[in-house]
């Protein structure tokens, strides 16, 4: 086996989507956020369903990943089970290694439900508790990346593990997209993940949220988060776009036209972090891959789930060539 391109870490699991009937559910705000309200102790007819294979951050990057034409593997867990079987088999399909992914003969997959209402979706989740081992990398097979997120809140030592492995192959670059865990974990916590950093992605809430700095000031949230550690930081910000840093310069990209209103909007975020990541290692500029990755998460709303409008490089580039003349990335 030659070398890897890139090395997803984190949690994968199955998603059950269950379409709810616009009429049969309704949204209502309250002082701690919008609520998905239905009837309560009745039957409630739905949509339909959907099963999703192999999904989470790490393992849709990794499936983006392979997509963009990148040799990648996965470390990820998973059940002695029926769902654990069919995650493996879907990520053969998809051209991801799953030769680090370890199969727990006596513990369950993930297995999440989402509640899918319009465009939006409500996620129930449960992690099983596995015990998390850095798995031996052969000296050829050590990947120039890797790309670590979400994980379960028992996997803090790992982090560590995690780290303790990069410092003994320090060729190999380390793209972080913290999870909600690893992101409540702390920077005081978690610090030698951000240290060891190339590369940090997050939303500006979470950026704010991390860093303790000013949402509505991004040049702060940049600042912070480069102190951290990494030297490109990249930050989105939902319809108003995405900004990224490399330390010396600073941009704002707006979204990519939506051909449509958003059909679905899981994954749209790990498509985005991970066409950017993959466009650095394609040897881009933070200004190029901010017009690249708009693309992907534009494509992936159009879709069910997180991976079925993922986009191959030729895909992406006939779409940037057919871009507006606005979308272009601006300097701060």
């Amino acid at each position: 086996m030659s070398q890897f391109d890139v090395l997803c870490v984190g949690d994968v699991v199955t998603d059950a989507f269950i379409k709810l009937l616009d009429d049969k559910a309704e949204v209502q705000e309250s002082n701690d956020g919008p609520l998905l309200a239905m009837p309560f102790a009745t039957k409630i007819p739905f949509d339909h369903t959907e099963v999703l294979n192999a999904v989470g951050n790490s393992a849709n990057a990794a499936v983006n990943f392979a997509k963009l034409g990148l040799n990648t593997a996965l470390v990820a867990n998973v059940g002695g089970d029926s769902p654990g079987r069919d995650i493996i088999n879907t990520l053969d399909q998809a051209d991801v290694d799953t030769k680090y992914v370890r199969i727990n003969t006596r513990k369950k997959s993930n297995y999440h439900f989402v509640l899918w209402y319009k465009e939006e979706r409500t996620i129930l989740i449960k992690h099983e508790e596995y015990e998390y081992h850095w798995p031996h990398i052969p000296q050829k097979e050590i990947p120039k990346w890797v790309y670590f997120s979400s994980i379960s809140d028992n996997a803090l030592d790992f982090h560590d593990d995690v780290v303790e492995w990069l410092d003994k192959n320090p060729e190999t670059k380390l793209a972080f997209q913290p999870g909600t865990f690893q992101m409540k974990a702390g920077k005081e916590r978690l610090g030698n993940v951000y240290k060891r950093s190339e590369l940090v992605a997050v939303n500006r809430e979470e950026a704010a949220f991390i860093t303790g700095g000013k949402v509505e000031d991004v040049n702060d949230l940049f600042d912070r988060l480069h102190k951290l550690g990494p030297r490109i930081v990249l930050i989105s910000d939902g319809s108003h776009g995405s900004y990224a840093s490399d330390g010396e310069s600073r941009f704002k990209m707006p979204i990519y036209p939506d051909p449509k209103p958003p059909y679905e909007r899981t994954g749209a975020g790990d498509a985005f972090t991970s066409t950017f990541v993959a466009s650095i290692m394609h040897g881009n500029t933070i200004d190029g891959a901010l017009q690249w990755a708009p693309i992907s998460s534009m494509n992936v709303v159009q879709h069910v789930g997180a991976q079925a409008g993922l986009l191959n490089e030729k895909q992406l580039a006939e779409l940037l060539q057919k871009a507006p003349e606005w979308y272009k990335p601006k300097k701060l």
